[in-house]
């Protein structure tokens, strides 16, 4: 039996910074989850995915599952908000920024 489909944001890294980023319901990539487009159709998620794949100014995007929140999607899992973070050695970058 095929596993239900699950709510998903696109993601990937940033080439140049290395930040992660979001892509957006109109196509822009930000850095911040509440803005990301939260698609909730399997054949609309993976559209967005494929549409991505060629760009050369982002490093590997894929899916993961998110789940509406407050604020916009929320990650499921915890590698992904591990990952919306941060690195964890010191604070620097957006781990600076108090909103973040």
């Amino acid at each position: 039996m095929a596993r239900a489909f699950s709510p998903k944001v696109v993601t990937a890294n940033a080439l140049l910074e290395g930040d992660v980023i979001y892509l957006t319901a109109d196509g822009m990539w930000v850095r911040d989850m509440s803005a990301a487009a939260l698609f909730t159709d399997e054949e609309a998620a993976n559209a967005a995915l494929a549409s991505v794949k060629g760009d050369n100014q982002l490093v590997g995007p894929y899916l993961f599952d998110a789940k509406a929140g407050e604020n916009g999607p929320e990650a499921v899992h915890f590698r992904e908000d591990f990952r919306r973070t941060g690195p964890s050695n010191y604070f620097h970058g957006k781990q600076a920024d108090p909103q973040a």
